[in-house]
């Protein structure tokens, strides 16, 4: 999984003023849980951009001057007016240690169903999975091009040896729904290799 890195300082106070101090001057008051004990830090708002506003899952390296930590991000609270970043807390990796975190699921392929006028409705666009961090995904390919006019793709088709979903077996990732204007049409293409199976042997015995 890609590694973004946020370079911040460690905070020697953590009281209100402090924090609103921080805010003031454009920092984020920040927590990293999952060690021995919380460590208290401060970023620029800036340097969480490609963490907070985009769709990817990553991971985080916390670098604190000559320390550093491997991170996720566990929770972010929002200025309910203006958007703005008021806290951010982030959870340590361990090597050893299973970590859960959603993964964005990625559509690929051109399903049957959707060419017949289907429509593909997404059920679940991220994923909890379960795994140790150096197995955890950028994400979660769902391939469609099998699904037909009714088809369901669950969750079941998608296991992965490298991580566990978290998520039940009769969970449905997408699925084709039926629209006014689809049609039912079968597989061209199956119906051309069931043509060609019954004239073959038929060649072969005139041949005889």
């Amino acid at each position: 999984m890609k590694s973004i890195t946020i370079n911040g300082s460690k905070r020697e106070s953590v009281g209100k003023k402090a924090t609103k101090a921080l805010r003031n001057a454009g920092e984020v008051p920040c927590v990293l849980y999952g060690g021995d004990k919380p460590v208290h830090f401060s970023a620029t708002e800036l340097a969480f951009s490609k963490l907070v506003y985009t769709p990817n899952a990553h991971t985080v390296v916390i670098a604190l001057g000559d320390e550093n930590y491997n991170a996720v991000l566990q929770d972010i609270q929002f200025h309910p007016v203006t958007d703005r970043i008021l806290h951010i807390d982030f959870y340590q990796l361990f090597e050893d240690k299973e970590i859960s975190m959603d993964i964005p699921v990625r559509i690929v392929g051109n399903s049957i169903g959707v060419k017949n006028g289907g429509n593909l409705r997404r059920n679940r666009r991220k994923l909890r999975v379960k795994a140790l961090p150096t197995n955890l995904p950028d994400f979660i390919e769902a391939d469609i091009t099998k699904l037909k006019i009714g088809s369901k793709l669950y969750i079941t088709e998608l296991e992965n040896e490298a991580y566990k979903f978290l998520h039940s077996d009769n969970t449905v990732v997408c699925q084709v729904k039926r629209s006014r204007v689809s049609v039912d049409i079968e597989d061209e293409d199956e119906d051309e290799e069931g043509v060609e199976g019954e004239e073959t042997p038929a060649a072969e015995a005139t041949q005889e």
